[in-house]
């Protein structure tokens, strides 16, 4: 039997195009002596992470970032034949799997080391290469400054094993007077400090993501890891506990996704009518309410209920009422000419206006990471 294509109307347009020229703008941004490991987790951060790591592969990209193995092997099934970096580690029984599939795994910790020496020795390859993660203070994943002598005991007792790479991740580099920073980075340092000690000069050392790229250029050592500037975002600065802004505070990068439906109905109200759950919205006056095929779990936060905008006919259109499961209502009074099957942009540009994920994560009191992230796989993406 054919394989149905979907035919409710509510699609995400990914512009690949636009994802390469982010990536080339990041990589000329950081220069060609800092290499550029594209992170493509999380689906590709709602985008799609086989399409995109493929393009991203063919615009030369050396290194992809993903969570976990379950996210790297679909990459390999599709020929995507890149280096791929397992950035939160791994579980025990998939360490033949990742050198196998030669997979770069993060380990951080001695048991992590020995179960990939022995799967590299029983798979006869005679150097797999790691990457080290450091907790410098972040409190999540890594080895610790005190634990770092025993590790390198232990890689030194792994001869099928080469250190390859020294991580770490900082807590707050979108805070521009967070003495955190700087205080991770020295700890960092002073940890390649005792792997030098060791005899250990890994090559590809990293701290920066996103962030850290626009605004620590001295984090950047000798790789970086964007994600949500691949995708067209950043996070805002902040500096005494206010948003800050200027030209080195941006990169070039455009939105990458474009989110889209179709107007499913029309309803004439009147004047004092509640909508939707709890009634929490109530008509003024005479209106016309465009119900969409859309709603929570689609991804489409409920934060945004009656507070975001969707843009209908080169209008902006209020949502009004609470968002519901998989609908919700704008207010199109006063747009002329609004028909049933209308194109409607929930997030994304069009002739000149734009809601894009910021505007959406301000709202719902979030991150634009959550809201695109958060774009569920039964919206079909649509690739251009």
């Amino acid at each position: 039997m054919a394989k149905r294509t979907a035919t409710r109307p509510t699609w995400a347009e990914v512009s690949l195009s636009a994802l390469c020229q982010n990536y080339r703008t990041v990589a000329k941004y950081v220069g060609s002596g800092v290499t550029v490991c594209a992170v493509v987790k999380a689906y590709g951060y709602g985008h799609g992470a086989v399409e995109c790591a493929r393009v991203l592969e063919e615009e030369g990209a050396t290194w992809l970032g993903v969570t976990s193995l379950d996210e790297a092997i679909p990459l390999r099934e599709e020929g995507i034949a890149t280096r791929i970096l397992l950035m939160t580690g791994f579980w025990r029984g998939e360490e033949e799997e990742i050198v196998r599939l030669d997979l770069t795994a993060t380990v951080w910790e001695i048991g992590h080391i020995e179960l990939l020496e022995r799967a590299a020795a029983r798979l006869g390859v005679p150097q797999h290469a790691i990457h080290l993660k450091l907790d410098s203070g972040m409190g999540r994943l890594g080895a610790t400054p005190e634990e770092l002598p025993r590790i390198c005991e232990a890689l030194k007792a792994s001869p099928h094993l080469k250190l390859e790479g020294f991580a770490t991740h900082l807590a707050s580099s979108e805070v521009l007077d967070a003495p955190s920073v700087s205080e991770q980075l020295k700890v960092f340092a002073d940890a390649r400090r005792v792997l030098r000690e060791y005899g250990f000069e890994p090559a590809l050392v990293h701290a920066a993501n996103t962030s850290a790229v626009i605004s620590h250029h001295e984090s950047w050592n000798t790789m970086v890891r964007p994600g949500l500037a691949l995708y067209g975002y950043h996070l805002p600065f902040e500096r005494a506990g206010r948003v800050v802004s200027g030209s080195g505070l941006r990169l070039a990068v455009k939105p990458v996704l474009t989110w889209k439906t179709r107007i499913l109905s029309l309803r004439e109200m009147r004047a004092g009518q509640a909508l939707g759950y709890g009634g929490t919205y109530v008509t003024r006056a005479p209106s016309r309410i465009a119900i969409l095929p859309v709603g929570y779990a689609d991804g489409l936060n409920r934060g945004l209920s009656g507070g975001g905008r969707v843009i209908v006919r080169e209008h902006y259109a209020p949502i009004v009422g609470r968002i519901s499961m998989d609908l919700t209502t704008v207010d199109v009074t006063g747009i002329p000419g609004v028909e049933v099957a209308d194109e409607v942009v929930l997030l994304g540009s069009y002739d000149g206006l734009s809601v894009d994920a910021r505007e959406h994560a301000e709202l719902a009191n979030t991150i634009p990471y959550e809201i695109l992230c958060a774009i569920s796989k039964r919206v079909p993406r649509r690739y251009c």
